[in-house]
């Protein structure tokens, strides 16, 4: 199951490209955060369900404020679809990928649907809008924005990571099609920061914009999710790759 409200297809990245220009981010996870685990691990069978944050000036910050974005939100102890429901009952756009994965539980198979990257999801507003609910401490005491962290001069600032409407379209396409071996890894992936950037035309994950680079003997499509790590798409021909 991907559980997603309108998910906007406008391209909007951080400085043009997958990776946003400021290095050095590192997220704000709580203690109580699990580590994600790769798709290709599950023993049992598992199948797929489901911009200017690069510069720190007083224009860029006010700018952000009042425009419309996809924020990564974090949630403590796997609590991540219960903050998506609570705003999708409060009209917020939001984004909540998921993968299922068939478990044997007390001797019989069965299917369980869990967070594709756990103890987070996404949703679209201004960053004021959605300090109301992050700052909410009665209904949602366990949400949190993700940050990401970049260098001013001598000083280490943070603020809310901002996913690029792009990757979060990629993201859902992946999410929603039935490949088994979609994978999902903590981390940037060296291969996918310098392979060419590529449109998937045709295929199970046509639309899906990232760069192309071979993963474990297979030509795969990843995006960079900056701090949250990187998602890779199972096997894509070169034939249904269109350069960019």
């Amino acid at each position: 199951m991907n559980v997603v409200d309108n998910a906007s297809r406008d391209v909007n990245t951080h400085g043009g490209g997958e990776i946003p220009p400021c290095t050095g981010f590192a997220p704000d996870a709580l203690p109580e955060v699990q580590t994600p685990s790769s798709a290709e691990n599950s023993q049992t069978g598992v199948s797929t369900r489901n911009a200017l944050s690069g510069t720190c000036s007083e224009v860029t910050n006010e700018r952000k404020n009042i425009v419309a974005k996809w924020y990564a939100l974090r949630t403590t102890y796997g609590r991540e679809r219960k903050a998506y429901e609570y705003l999708s009952s409060k009209k917020v756009e939001a984004f909540y990928p998921t993968i299922r994965t068939v478990k044997v539980i007390d001797g019989k198979r069965k299917t369980v649907e869990e967070s594709r990257i756990p103890n987070v999801f996404f949703a679209r507003g201004t960053e004021d809008e959605l300090k109301a609910f992050v700052y909410d401490n009665v209904n949602l005491p366990y949400l949190r924005f993700y940050y990401r962290h970049y260098h001013e001069g001598m000083q280490i600032n943070k603020e809310p990571l901002i996913i690029p409407d792009r990757q979060i379209e990629s993201l859902r396409i992946i999410c929603e099609s039935e490949a088994k071996d979609v994978i999902y890894s903590v981390g940037r992936i060296g291969k996918f920061l310098s392979g060419e950037m590529v449109r998937v035309i045709d295929g199970d994950f046509k639309g899906v914009v990232g760069r192309v680079a071979r993963h474990q003997g297979q030509q795969r499509v990843g995006i960079i999710i900056d701090s949250l790590g990187t998602i890779m798409t199972a096997y894509v021909p070169s034939a249904f790759l269109l350069r960019l």
